[in-house]
């Protein structure tokens, strides 16, 4: 089985999603994890639209990348620029790869109400599930991810 490191930031918000995402929906040909450069805490908000397609990340942790120093992955996959740029080098058989996503809390300072600032994690969400669920076919066909 495939390894999978989702990695962020802060390990809060899209790490989380996308690790939500690849432990509901491709848990048979993927083991799962996700890290940050830092560690923030995990989102209230990112928990509410998760629960609400029925998976529960509410149990998950935030953690840093140095929490999985001895773990070997077959593919590192950096949601954010920033966790890209601050991303250490891996062994050459890890595929780092850049699929960026806007960051829903920095998207909802700018709402009008929470109604309107959860919508901005929904759409986010909404990439994420959609990315992750073509991500197999794209893998197993050398396809660019990016």
């Amino acid at each position: 089985m495939k390894s999978i490191l989702f990695l962020c930031t802060g390990n809060s918000c899209r790490s989380q999603m996308a690790h939500g995402f690849a432990n509901s929906l491709l848990s048979e040909e993927f083991t799962s994890y996700s890290a940050g450069v830092e560690s923030h805490g995990l989102n209230p908000s990112a928990v509410k639209v998760m629960k609400e397609v029925g998976i529960d990340i509410s149990g998950h942790q935030s953690q840093t990348l140095s929490e999985f120093d001895t773990e070997q992955f077959d593919y590192v996959i950096a949601v954010c620029e920033h966790a890209a740029s601050h991303c250490p080098t891996f062994p050459a058989k890890t595929n780092v790869i850049l699929r960026q996503f806007d960051d829903p809390p920095t998207l909802a300072k700018q709402a009008n109400s929470p109604e309107e600032a959860l919508s901005y994690y929904r759409n986010v969400r909404d990439e994420i599930k959609h990315w992750i669920t073509s991500l197999p076919a794209h893998i197993n066909n050398k396809e660019q991810l990016c």
